[in-house]
Protein backbone atom coordinates (compact mmCIF):
# COMPACT_ATOMS: atom_id res chain seq x y z
CA UNK A 1 0.00 0.00 0.00
CA UNK A 2 1.16 3.54 -0.73
CA UNK A 3 2.52 5.35 2.33
CA UNK A 4 3.20 8.85 0.96
CA UNK A 5 3.78 11.13 -2.00
CA UNK A 6 7.54 10.89 -2.35
CA UNK A 7 8.62 13.05 -5.27
CA UNK A 8 7.51 14.89 -8.39
CA UNK A 9 9.35 14.89 -11.71
CA UNK A 10 8.66 17.65 -14.22
CA UNK A 11 9.73 18.56 -17.71
CA UNK A 12 10.28 22.28 -18.29
CA UNK A 13 11.27 24.54 -21.13
CA UNK A 14 12.74 27.07 -18.67
CA UNK A 15 15.02 25.61 -15.99
CA UNK A 16 16.18 29.08 -15.07
CA UNK A 17 12.68 30.23 -14.16
CA UNK A 18 12.13 27.19 -11.94
CA UNK A 19 15.57 27.60 -10.34
CA UNK A 20 14.66 31.12 -9.25
CA UNK A 21 11.07 30.25 -8.37
CA UNK A 22 11.96 27.18 -6.30
CA UNK A 23 14.62 28.88 -4.22
CA UNK A 24 13.58 32.52 -4.05
CA UNK A 25 9.77 32.20 -4.03
CA UNK A 26 8.91 28.76 -2.63
CA UNK A 27 11.90 28.73 -0.30
CA UNK A 28 13.10 25.23 -1.23
CA UNK A 29 16.73 24.13 -0.99
CA UNK A 30 18.46 23.59 -4.33
CA UNK A 31 20.61 20.45 -4.22
CA UNK A 32 22.78 18.51 -6.62
CA UNK A 33 21.75 15.22 -8.17
CA UNK A 34 22.78 12.46 -10.54
CA UNK A 35 21.90 14.35 -13.74
CA UNK A 36 24.02 17.47 -14.19
CA UNK A 37 21.43 18.85 -16.63
CA UNK A 38 18.55 18.57 -14.14
CA UNK A 39 17.40 20.82 -11.31
CA UNK A 40 16.74 19.32 -7.87
CA UNK A 41 15.06 20.66 -4.72
CA UNK A 42 14.46 19.28 -1.25
CA UNK A 43 12.54 20.54 1.78
CA UNK A 44 13.21 17.83 4.37
CA UNK A 45 15.59 14.89 4.93
CA UNK A 46 14.74 13.18 1.66
CA UNK A 47 17.60 13.55 -0.83
CA UNK A 48 15.31 15.41 -3.22
CA UNK A 49 11.59 15.94 -3.61
CA UNK A 50 11.44 17.83 -6.92
CA UNK A 51 13.27 17.13 -10.17
CA UNK A 52 13.02 19.41 -13.21
CA UNK A 53 14.35 18.10 -16.51
CA UNK A 54 14.96 20.22 -19.61
CA UNK A 55 12.43 19.70 -22.39
CA UNK A 56 9.98 21.35 -24.73
CA UNK A 57 7.05 21.97 -22.38
CA UNK A 58 6.14 22.37 -18.72
CA UNK A 59 4.37 19.22 -17.56
CA UNK A 60 4.36 16.57 -14.89
CA UNK A 61 6.39 13.55 -16.00
CA UNK A 62 5.74 11.35 -12.96
CA UNK A 63 4.47 11.33 -9.41
CA UNK A 64 6.61 9.12 -7.19
CA UNK A 65 4.67 7.15 -4.57
CA UNK A 66 6.46 5.43 -1.70
CA UNK A 67 5.73 2.01 -0.22
CA UNK A 68 7.16 0.57 2.98
CA UNK A 69 9.66 -1.96 1.63
CA UNK A 70 10.49 -4.45 -1.13
CA UNK A 71 7.74 -6.84 -0.08
CA UNK A 72 5.14 -4.07 -0.19
CA UNK A 73 6.31 -3.14 -3.68
CA UNK A 74 6.05 -6.75 -4.86
CA UNK A 75 2.54 -7.06 -3.40
CA UNK A 76 1.50 -3.82 -5.08
CA UNK A 77 2.80 -5.03 -8.44
CA UNK A 78 0.91 -8.30 -8.00
CA UNK A 79 -2.39 -6.50 -7.33
CA UNK A 80 -1.89 -4.19 -10.30
CA UNK A 81 -1.06 -7.00 -12.71
CA UNK A 82 -3.98 -9.15 -11.52
CA UNK A 83 -6.22 -6.19 -12.29
CA UNK A 84 -4.84 -6.01 -15.81
CA UNK A 85 -2.64 -2.96 -15.37
CA UNK A 86 0.67 -2.86 -17.26
CA UNK A 87 3.56 -2.53 -14.82
CA UNK A 88 7.11 -1.94 -16.07
CA UNK A 89 10.08 -2.54 -13.76
CA UNK A 90 12.39 0.42 -13.40
CA UNK A 91 15.99 -0.05 -14.47
CA UNK A 92 18.97 0.09 -12.15
CA UNK A 93 19.90 3.38 -13.82
CA UNK A 94 16.44 4.82 -13.12
CA UNK A 95 16.60 3.74 -9.49
CA UNK A 96 20.00 5.40 -9.10
CA UNK A 97 18.68 8.54 -10.76
CA UNK A 98 15.69 8.70 -8.37
CA UNK A 99 17.94 7.68 -5.46
CA UNK A 100 15.72 4.77 -4.45
CA UNK A 101 16.44 1.07 -4.16
CA UNK A 102 13.83 -0.07 -6.68
CA UNK A 103 10.85 1.29 -8.59
CA UNK A 104 8.17 0.35 -11.10
CA UNK A 105 6.22 2.36 -13.66
CA UNK A 106 2.44 2.32 -14.14
CA UNK A 107 -0.17 4.69 -15.57
CA UNK A 108 -3.44 5.40 -13.83
CA UNK A 109 -6.69 4.96 -15.83
CA UNK A 110 -6.40 8.50 -17.17
CA UNK A 111 -2.78 8.29 -18.29
CA UNK A 112 -1.16 10.05 -15.33
CA UNK A 113 2.25 8.41 -14.96
CA UNK A 114 3.22 6.98 -11.57
CA UNK A 115 6.49 5.63 -10.22
CA UNK A 116 6.09 3.38 -7.19
CA UNK A 117 9.26 2.80 -5.19
CA UNK A 118 10.79 1.76 -1.89
CA UNK A 119 13.83 2.70 0.21
CA UNK A 120 14.64 6.29 -0.74
CA UNK A 121 18.02 7.79 0.12
CA UNK A 122 18.12 10.39 2.89
CA UNK A 123 20.17 13.55 3.22
CA UNK A 124 20.88 14.03 6.93
CA UNK A 125 22.55 17.42 6.62
CA UNK A 126 20.47 20.25 8.10
CA UNK A 127 17.89 21.43 5.59
CA UNK A 128 18.85 24.94 4.54
CA UNK A 129 16.78 27.42 2.56
CA UNK A 130 16.91 31.18 2.01
CA UNK A 131 14.17 32.07 4.52
CA UNK A 132 14.49 29.51 7.31
CA UNK A 133 11.21 27.87 6.30
CA UNK A 134 10.28 24.62 8.02
CA UNK A 135 8.07 22.41 5.88
CA UNK A 136 5.62 19.80 7.15
CA UNK A 137 6.80 16.76 5.19
CA UNK A 138 8.82 13.71 6.31
CA UNK A 139 6.56 10.70 6.80
CA UNK A 140 3.55 12.72 5.66
CA UNK A 141 5.17 13.02 2.25
CA UNK A 142 6.01 15.93 0.00
CA UNK A 143 2.54 17.46 0.27
CA UNK A 144 -0.34 16.71 -2.07
CA UNK A 145 -1.24 16.89 -5.75
CA UNK A 146 -4.49 17.16 -7.68
CA UNK A 147 -4.68 15.25 -10.98
CA UNK A 148 -7.17 15.09 -13.83
CA UNK A 149 -9.55 12.14 -13.79
CA UNK A 150 -12.07 12.14 -16.68
CA UNK A 151 -13.18 8.64 -15.63
CA UNK A 152 -13.56 9.37 -11.95
CA UNK A 153 -14.97 5.97 -11.04
CA UNK A 154 -12.12 4.04 -12.69
CA UNK A 155 -9.57 6.34 -11.07
CA UNK A 156 -11.19 6.06 -7.66
CA UNK A 157 -11.18 2.25 -7.85
CA UNK A 158 -7.57 2.18 -9.09
CA UNK A 159 -6.21 4.28 -6.25
CA UNK A 160 -8.34 2.87 -3.43
CA UNK A 161 -8.58 -0.83 -4.37
CA UNK A 162 -5.16 -1.36 -5.93
CA UNK A 163 -2.94 1.21 -4.19
CA UNK A 164 -4.66 1.37 -0.82
CA UNK A 165 -5.58 5.05 -0.64
CA UNK A 166 -8.31 5.95 1.85
CA UNK A 167 -11.29 8.04 0.81
CA UNK A 168 -11.39 11.13 3.02
CA UNK A 169 -13.89 13.59 1.50
CA UNK A 170 -15.65 14.62 -1.70
CA UNK A 171 -16.81 17.84 -3.33
CA UNK A 172 -19.26 18.41 -6.20
CA UNK A 173 -18.74 21.18 -8.75
CA UNK A 174 -20.61 22.16 -11.94
CA UNK A 175 -19.54 20.13 -14.97
CA UNK A 176 -19.93 23.33 -16.99
CA UNK A 177 -16.69 24.53 -15.34
CA UNK A 178 -14.86 22.41 -17.92
CA UNK A 179 -17.39 22.69 -20.74
CA UNK A 180 -19.71 19.91 -19.60
CA UNK A 181 -23.51 19.97 -19.73
CA UNK A 182 -25.40 22.53 -17.65
CA UNK A 183 -27.00 21.05 -14.55
CA UNK A 184 -24.61 18.16 -14.20
CA UNK A 185 -22.31 17.98 -11.18
CA UNK A 186 -18.85 16.42 -11.26
CA UNK A 187 -16.74 15.12 -8.36
CA UNK A 188 -13.46 15.89 -6.72
CA UNK A 189 -12.38 12.93 -4.56
CA UNK A 190 -9.82 13.50 -1.81
CA UNK A 191 -7.67 10.46 -0.97
CA UNK A 192 -5.20 9.95 1.88
CA UNK A 193 -2.26 7.59 2.32
CA UNK A 194 -1.21 8.56 5.86
CA UNK A 195 -2.42 11.03 8.52
CA UNK A 196 -2.21 13.93 6.04
CA UNK A 197 -5.83 14.60 5.09
CA UNK A 198 -5.15 14.01 1.41
CA UNK A 199 -2.07 13.23 -0.59
CA UNK A 200 -4.09 13.06 -3.80
CA UNK A 201 -7.09 14.82 -5.26
CA UNK A 202 -8.87 13.44 -8.32
CA UNK A 203 -10.76 16.03 -10.36
CA UNK A 204 -13.46 14.77 -12.74
CA UNK A 205 -12.55 16.92 -15.72
CA UNK A 206 -12.54 15.97 -19.44
CA UNK A 207 -8.86 16.78 -19.79
CA UNK A 208 -5.77 14.75 -20.71
CA UNK A 209 -3.39 13.56 -18.00
CA UNK A 210 -2.29 16.64 -16.09
CA UNK A 211 -1.61 18.17 -12.69
CA UNK A 212 -3.78 21.05 -11.44
CA UNK A 213 -1.62 21.96 -8.45
CA UNK A 214 0.82 20.69 -5.88
CA UNK A 215 0.69 21.70 -2.21
CA UNK A 216 3.46 22.57 0.22
CA UNK A 217 2.69 22.84 3.94
CA UNK A 218 4.63 25.21 6.18
CA UNK A 219 5.07 25.10 9.95
CA UNK A 220 3.65 28.55 10.74
CA UNK A 221 1.20 31.13 9.45
CA UNK A 222 3.98 33.72 9.35
CA UNK A 223 5.92 31.57 6.88
CA UNK A 224 2.84 31.45 4.65
CA UNK A 225 2.37 35.21 4.95
CA UNK A 226 5.98 35.93 4.07
CA UNK A 227 5.63 33.55 1.14
CA UNK A 228 2.57 35.48 -0.02
CA UNK A 229 4.67 38.66 0.01
CA UNK A 230 7.35 36.94 -2.10
CA UNK A 231 4.81 35.83 -4.70
CA UNK A 232 3.54 39.39 -5.03
CA UNK A 233 7.07 40.82 -5.21
CA UNK A 234 8.16 38.29 -7.85
CA UNK A 235 5.08 38.98 -9.99
CA UNK A 236 3.42 35.56 -9.72
CA UNK A 237 -0.34 36.02 -9.68
CA UNK A 238 -2.22 34.89 -6.59
CA UNK A 239 -5.09 32.99 -8.16
CA UNK A 240 -6.99 32.15 -4.98
CA UNK A 241 -6.65 34.48 -2.03
CA UNK A 242 -5.70 33.42 1.50
CA UNK A 243 -8.46 31.29 3.00
CA UNK A 244 -9.25 28.25 5.16
CA UNK A 245 -10.45 25.02 3.57
CA UNK A 246 -13.45 23.14 4.94
CA UNK A 247 -12.01 19.66 4.42
CA UNK A 248 -8.39 19.66 5.66
CA UNK A 249 -8.80 23.01 7.53
CA UNK A 250 -5.60 24.34 5.93
CA UNK A 251 -5.04 28.09 5.72
CA UNK A 252 -3.52 28.63 2.29
CA UNK A 253 -3.40 30.55 -0.95
CA UNK A 254 -2.99 29.38 -4.55
CA UNK A 255 -0.63 31.04 -6.98
CA UNK A 256 0.80 30.71 -10.46
CA UNK A 257 4.09 28.95 -11.12
CA UNK A 258 6.41 29.07 -14.15
CA UNK A 259 4.35 26.15 -15.51
CA UNK A 260 0.66 25.76 -16.50
CA UNK A 261 -0.35 24.63 -13.01
CA UNK A 262 -0.60 26.18 -9.57
CA UNK A 263 1.01 25.77 -6.18
CA UNK A 264 -0.93 25.79 -2.91
CA UNK A 265 1.10 27.24 -0.03
CA UNK A 266 -0.44 26.58 3.38
CA UNK A 267 -0.39 25.89 7.11
CA UNK A 268 -2.37 24.18 9.88
CA UNK A 269 -3.96 21.19 8.16
CA UNK A 270 -5.63 18.53 10.30
CA UNK A 271 -4.14 15.08 10.84
CA UNK A 272 -6.50 12.17 10.28
CA UNK A 273 -7.03 9.16 12.54
CA UNK A 274 -8.44 6.48 10.25
CA UNK A 275 -9.94 4.65 13.24
CA UNK A 276 -12.40 7.51 13.80
CA UNK A 277 -12.56 9.36 10.48
CA UNK A 278 -15.80 9.30 8.49
CA UNK A 279 -16.09 10.36 4.85
CA UNK A 280 -18.06 13.56 4.20
CA UNK A 281 -19.24 15.62 1.26
CA UNK A 282 -18.14 19.20 1.70
CA UNK A 283 -20.52 21.68 0.09
CA UNK A 284 -18.21 24.71 0.22
CA UNK A 285 -14.50 24.72 -0.53
CA UNK A 286 -13.63 27.31 2.11
CA UNK A 287 -14.95 28.74 5.37
CA UNK A 288 -13.59 32.10 4.23
CA UNK A 289 -11.26 33.44 1.55
CA UNK A 290 -9.95 31.49 -1.43
CA UNK A 291 -11.57 34.07 -3.71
Amino acid sequence: MITSLGYLRFETADLGAWRTFGSEVLGLEAVTGPDENALYFRHDEYANRFTFLPGEADRLLAAGWEVANARALAETVERLEKAGRTVTPGTAEEAADRRVEALVHVDDPNGNHLEIYHSPAMNHAPQVNPYGNRFVAGGLGLGHIVLSAPDIEASFAFYTELLGFRHRDSLRFPAATFGGPEGRMNWVRFLGANPRHHSLGLCEAPLPAMIFHFMLELSSLDEVGRGLDRFHKAGYAVQQSLGRHTNDKMVSFYAATPGPFQVEYGYDAVLVDDATWTVKEITEDAYWGHQ
